[in-house]
């Protein structure tokens, strides 16, 4: 292979790898309290579609509520208790949208909730991709499938992360219960023990007569 072509074939990789890695979008993993809300802010465009998924790692019952609202103030998407769930929405008037997620429900469960917020759709690997009328070359082509499994890992590697840290927070939550559940049966083993000594040597006892009844 030409180094002219080499070189141009690793620039293309790399703009895929780029695209994949750098697509817009805000990722956070964040703690609810009980009893509270936390609300997040985006400006946007008309016209513009975003779309957010969340999913509970812990805490509770893994659900909690969520909705959207537009500049208006109207109520664009809402759920109550969920445990993940995803939304896409095109807008339809520019301003500052809002999304909350509560856990107002609970008295005593914090939870982490995970949420990705992705604004706009991905922009092409090559400039010249929009307005292209003859079929892609063997490089451009390659170059596009390296870009859509690159995505597809990194969606992989996401979802994994989140039932590994899902599975882990069920586990220490068992660990506990476990440990809590077996220095109870000790105590209990403990006392039953002694009961038990008590008694047998209640049995075992000889009734001395009393002192009064021998003056007599």
């Amino acid at each position: 292979m030409p180094g002219a072509v080499r070189a141009a074939l690793r620039t293309l990789c790399l703009a895929a790898l780029l695209g994949a890695l750098g697509a817009g979008g805000t990722e956070l993993t964040l703690e609810l309290p009980d009893s509270a809300q936390r609300c997040f802010h985006q400006e946007l465009e008309s016209g513009i579609k975003f779309t957010l998924d969340y999913q509970v790692i812990s805490g509770g019952h893994y659900d909690v509520d969520c909705y959207v609202e537009d500049p208006n103030g109207k109520i664009i998407y809402q759920e109550t208790k969920k445990q993940y769930d995803s939304f896409s929405h095109h807008t339809e008037v520019k301003g500052v949208y809002t999304f909350c997620f509560g856990n107002e429900f609970s008295t005593f469960s914090h939870k982490i909730v995970y949420f990705d917020f992705q604004v706009g759709d991905e922009p092409p690997i090559l400039p010249s991709m929009n307005n292209r009328v003859t079929a892609l070359t063997q490089m451009e082509s390659a170059c596009v499938t390296i870009h859509e499994m690159l995505n597809a890992v990194i969606d992989s590697q996401t979802h994994y992360r989140l039932r590994e840290a899902q599975d882990r927070s069920r586990a220490e939550e068992l660990h506990g219960r476990v440990s809590y559940w077996s220095v109870g049966e000790t105590l209990i083993l403990f006392v039953v023990s002694i009961g038990q000594v008590m008694l047998l040597k209640s049995f075992f006892t000889e009734k001395r007569p009393s002192s009064g009844g021998a003056g007599s």
